[in-house]
């Protein structure tokens, strides 16, 4: 068993590996599940199905 030793006496090194094992990180990256808004134009969407969801009305 580890002897306890305050956090003030602690290195720095330490110190910050004790706090990125307390640190809490997200299951999933929530940039990934943001939903885009369908009024902005997208220069990534494929043309063709563009010009065929204009045709279709036609």
């Amino acid at each position: 068993m580890e002897k306890f030793i305050p956090k003030e006496k602690l290195s720095k090194k330490a110190r910050r590996a004790l706090a990125a094992k307390k640190r809490a990180t997200w299951g999933f990256s929530p940039v990934t599940k943001r939903v885009e808004s369908k009024k902005v134009y997208s220069r990534k969407k494929n043309s063709r199905l563009r010009d065929a969801d204009e045709t279709e009305g036609l």
